[in-house]
């Protein structure tokens, strides 16, 4: 299956739509993992606090695919936010993962109240020029928060991974990423436990297309112009997750789903202005 790539401002490319890996561990997530790689996926997004870089390390290397083929991404959990430590965080990213780089490094959450983000974005500035990491990014950052690593250190965010899923569509934070040159990335893409499968907007769309509600909601996703990264451990549904660039939604159908959202749609109340994560 071909999948489609956007280009980054960094002049890299990221494939239209990832796999998540959390909370994947042990064997059993090696063997998920691996399928993944198996039926299609390249973009592969862990991180420190996932606790499984070791897992995906190992599946990479029992899937068997070209080490360029894929986009490894990984992320700086709050505590290695200061930048000697952040660069300790990534080379520590690096042994468990088993890889000399990572295509794609991103600063966890910017935990604000301890003002310590942009020291941890200037690691990875310094990072990549190493080489150490190919592109860089940052993961529930705000459009202030973009603003202040971007105005200290004149380096913009390759990528901005937000929660975005139909009950939380972040019109708002979309249109920031996409001002700024951002491509945004979509965590909990399907919504989770929350997931609107039965919805009537998504419900009739998938009768209307032939496919099934976690492909409209992916799909839905593409056509926002943002990379979803869902998360299955079940191979049949790998694959249907990623089957999702044969058909297209109508602009109505686009807009009935983004109606879905809700002003508290946040999956557990993570509000990137006052949220911890260490």
């Amino acid at each position: 299956m071909e999948i489609p790539t956007h280009d980054l401002n960094d002049g890299r490319a990221l494939p239209a739509i990832g796999f998540g890996t959390y909370p994947l561990e042990g064997d059993e997530g090696i063997t998920a993992i691996a399928s993944a790689i198996g039926v299609g996926y390249r973009l592969l997004d862990t991180a420190v606090n996932y606790g499984n870089e070791t897992e995906v390390g190992e599946a990479i290397r029992r899937a068997g695919v070209p080490r360029e083929e894929l986009v490894v991404c990984s992320k700086i959990p709050g505590r290695d936010h200061g930048y000697d430590d952040a660069i300790r965080s990534t080379h520590g990213s690096l042994e468990r993962l088993g890889l000399d780089h990572l295509d794609l490094h991103l600063v966890h959450w910017p935990n604000p109240d301890r003002g310590r983000y942009a020291d941890a974005w200037r690691a990875l500035v310094d990072l990549q020029k190493e080489g150490l990491v190919r592109s860089i990014g940052v993961s529930n950052f705000t459009g202030d928060h973009l603003r202040r690593i971007i105005d200290e250190t004149g380096v913009t965010p390759a990528v901005n991974q937000i929660e975005l899923h139909p009950y939380f569509p972040q019109v708002e934070m979309r249109a920031v990423n996409a001002e700024l040159g951002i491509r945004t990335e979509s965590w909990s893409p399907l919504g989770k436990r929350q997931a609107p499968f039965t919805e009537p907007p998504v419900a009739a769309a998938a009768e209307a297309h032939g496919v099934q509600p976690g492909q409209v909601i992916l799909r839905w996703q593409v056509q926002l112009g943002a990379v979803p990264i869902p998360k299955s451990a079940t191979p049949s549904r790998q694959l249907e997750n990623l089957d999702v660039f044969g058909f297209e939604l109508t602009d109505d159908e686009m807009a009935a789903i983004t109606a879905l959202g809700r002003p508290a749609g946040r999956l557990f109340g993570g509000d990137p202005e006052s949220h911890e994560e260490m």
